[in-house]
């Protein structure tokens, strides 16, 4: 019987070498050069060596891909393969990608140039690119069997348009979408402005990344992709905590970041010690009059959301969903809620039969972090990551806004732990404590009870399950 993880590494195994030998060097010579990258490192932003002017971005976990200019049109080439990630140190992904990632490489351009893709396929199966949010020719918008043959394995494909509108996008497929999205089939896309535009700043930082999910049992490598709800890896550009590398920026930067939602959920995103402005959406630059202070912005399902703020207060600042699931890694469903059950009793005669027991979750989960719990081979624990104070107790949707008055312009360079300046952190009280003060009559004054409640009522609270209603 062959697995689901068997089969996708055994497919994708045939499908790489069917598909090398279908695209030879020779047949390839009149196209841009490939370039692949393994790293899961951030890259330092690439400067445009010809065409237009711009400011580059900077993918979190990620990189900006190389073009080059053919007669007055700017040449990508897109190359659709299976690829490895590694989702955080020593904890690694079979997906499906570009170029030796995913999500695959940023692709920037300047407003009015005409774009030429070649998009390469190397997986198992057909696919196609569509350019989500992009104003273009309909028979370039990527939609297999409505706007294009799908591209077949082993086959190259030439997109090419204008770069219409600035903003920033998104490319994903757009053939049997539900399999290589699950995959990891996406990447960014940033059309710069060709001028100044009354509605877009400039800024000194400008960030990137998409948010994605996967299912992967603890001990697997590949996601579970019939999965539509019950994710267990909440992602900035497929890396979880602690392996999302931390944003930084010198204390009174300007600071734009730019996050695409390709998950099957929205993600509340949340900004600690800063507030900033929506400055735009896929749909292009907001108004000046609707933008207003704020600390989260909601990213729906296929959404772009563009914000900005000044770096005003030096510190390592929190940036993650607030969505509380999405900041652990993978973890079970089906765990009982066990927080003020006392196993004291149980726990002495399981452990006469099963000598290594232990008791989980009976005072909350944070001992979780601390546990030197065994794992299984490829996971990473559910909450993890250490800071200068102890454990972080974070995983998944997680990282740092690092701010420092020493950072130098153009540094991205993690510059370490924050040094608090004495007096400015929380620290223990040792004096007497108070007494709490307590309201002990039903309803109080302003709606006093008709009949006093004689007994204390205990409420059993249990969390629902499944998903009716959603």
């Amino acid at each position: 019987m062959v697995s689901r993880r068997d089969f996708f590494l055994g497919a994708s195994a045939i499908g790489a070498a069917v598909a090398t030998s279908a695209v030879s060097r020779v047949s390839l010579a009149a196209l841009p050069e490939p370039v692949l990258q393994a790293s899961a490192d951030t890259q330092p932003p690439l400067q445009p060596g010809s065409g237009r002017p711009y400011n580059p971005v900077v993918t979190l976990n990620g990189w900006t891909l190389p073009w080059r200019m053919n007669n007055g049109v700017k040449e990508f080439h897109l190359v659709a393969e299976p690829v490895v990630r590694e989702l955080a140190p020593g904890y690694k992904a079979h997906l499906w990608g570009y170029n030796g990632q995913s999500p695959g490489p940023t692709i920037e351009v300047v407003e009015g140039d005409r774009v030429r893709i070649f998009v390469t396929n190397k997986l198992p199966e057909h696919t196609s690119i569509h350019w989500h949010g992009q104003r273009l020719p309909n028979g370039m918008d990527g939609v297999s069997g409505l706007t294009q043959p799908a591209i077949p394995v082993g086959k190259t494909y030439v997109y090419e348009f204008v770069a219409r509108r600035p903003g920033t996008f998104m490319y994903h497929p757009h053939a049997d979408e539900m399999v290589q999205m699950a995959m990891g089939m996406m990447g960014f896309w940033v059309t710069h402005p060709r001028e100044h535009h009354p509605l877009i700043s400039e800024v000194d930082r400008d960030y990137c990344f998409l948010l994605n999910a996967y299912d992967i049992e603890p001990g697997a490598y590949t996601p579970k992709i019939m999965q539509m709800l019950d994710f267990n890896l909440w992602t900035f550009n497929s890396r979880v905590f602690p392996g999302i590398d931390p944003l930084v920026a010198r204390q009174g930067e300007r600071v734009r970041l730019r996050v695409g939602n390709l998950t099957m959920t929205n993600h509340p995103i949340h900004l600690h010690g800063h507030e900033f402005e929506v400055t735009g959406t896929d749909g292009g630059p907001t108004p000046l009059a609707s933008r207003w202070p704020e600390v989260t912005t909601d990213v729906a399902v296929g959404q772009m959301r563009q914000v900005e703020f000044i770096a005003s207060e030096e510190g390592d600042w929190a940036l993650h969903c607030h969505k509380s699931h999405h900041t652990m890694n993978a973890m079970g469903h089906d765990v009982p809620t066990l927080v003020g059950v006392d196993h004291r009793d149980m726990t002495g005669k399981i452990a006469r039969l099963v000598p290594d027991y232990m008791v989980m979750g009976e005072r909350g989960m944070a001992d979780m972090a601390e546990m030197p719990m065994p794992l299984p081979d490829n996971t990473v624990p559910m909450m993890t990551g250490d800071g200068p104070f102890g454990s972080v107790e974070m995983g998944g949707m997680f990282t740092l806004l690092k701010v420092r008055k020493e950072q130098a312009a153009g540094d991205y360079r993690n510059p370490g732990w924050f040094r608090h300046p004495p007096g400015s952190q929380a620290y223990e009280w040792t004096g007497a404590l108070a007494e709490p003060s307590r309201t002990h009559d039903g309803g109080g004054q302003s709606m006093p009870l008709e009949r006093p409640v004689e007994a204390p009522v205990d409420v059993q609270v249990r969390k629902p399950g499944g998903h009716a209603g959603h």
